[in-house]
């Protein structure tokens, strides 16, 4: 079965970075109950690899910066985009993007859909 990938790339600040946990912990919950198979953020750890572009570079992350790679899982693009649909309607969503404090900037936040390619 093929699946569907939503890809985020973000930097953010050392110091938002907790409320930017909190935040996606929210969003993480709200989305698998609207049917996403899996949700994942993670922090950069390990990012300037030698002889490669870096994760930071690409992001254009600064001093005071570190990197979020993440991703949502759905069965299908239809699912993603039905899933999506009552996600940004879900409350807590409207809610917490209405509070005005934003834990990054979304203008400089990378976003991509995916059809899957390999899954092992």
């Amino acid at each position: 079965m093929e699946r569907y990938v939503d890809g985020f790339l973000i930097p953010i600040a050392l110091d938002k970075l907790e409320r930017y946990r909190e935040l996606a912990a929210l969003a993480g919950t709200v989305w698998k109950e609207h049917g996403a198979l899996d949700y994942w953020e993670c922090v950069g750890d390990d990012l300037d690899v030698q002889e490669m572009a870096s994760f930071r570079q690409a992001a254009g992350a600064a001093e005071n910066e570190t990197v979020v790679f993440s991703w949502i899982a759905y069965a299908s693009r239809a699912e993603r985009d039905r899933i999506n649909a009552a996600v940004m309607n879900d409350p807590r969503i409207k809610e917490s993007m209405a509070a005005g404090e934003h834990p990054f900037d979304p203008r400089r936040m990378a976003y991509g859909g995916f059809r899957t390619l390999v899954v092992a």
